[in-house]
């Protein structure tokens, strides 16, 4: 079942979208966003441009520009934040809207060796912290275009 758009936080941009994420730039086919839980420093999220598509759906074109996008900011954590390891999820069981987590994980940090909690509610920044978060995470997206 599809979620109507007019319930999709990644379309409305609404209070729970606010709450959760900060834009940081558009790419070729999404939107990256950065976590304001940042339990997993780097945390960010690449959202398809288009609502209402499965993966699966995505035309061959489609689906290389995404997964150039999600590359793309894969590379820039790495850079910044140099991981032990980069995790992947798709989870849209009640959200339709194809979106990846991106996850840095780091040796001996939280949850490090299995899967990362969703939303564990433990570390939050201050504005200046995400500002200069999000603008060197900005500067090494657009060099990795």
């Amino acid at each position: 079942m599809i979620t109507p758009v007019s319930e999709c936080l990644y379309c409305q941009k609404n209070e729970m979208y606010q709450s959760l994420m900060i834009k940081i730039c558009d790419l070729s086919s999404s939107e990256v966003f950065l976590f304001r839980e940042q339990t997993y420093q780097g945390r960010c999220c690449v959202s398809y441009r288009e609502h209402g598509v499965d993966f699966h759906q995505l035309s061959v074109r489609q689906r290389d520009a995404f997964m150039h996008d999600v590359m793309v900011v894969a590379n820039a954590l790495q850079k910044v934040f140099d991981p032990a390891k980069i995790n992947y999820g798709s989870f849209s069981d009640k959200l339709s809207h194809l979106h990846i987590h991106i996850v840095p994980k780091y040796i001996d940090g939280p949850s490090y060796g299995g899967m990362f909690e969703m939303n564990p509610g433990k570390v939050f920044l201050t504005d200046d912290q995400y500002a200069e978060l999000i603008s060197n995470l900005k500067s090494h997206i657009k060099s990795e275009l």
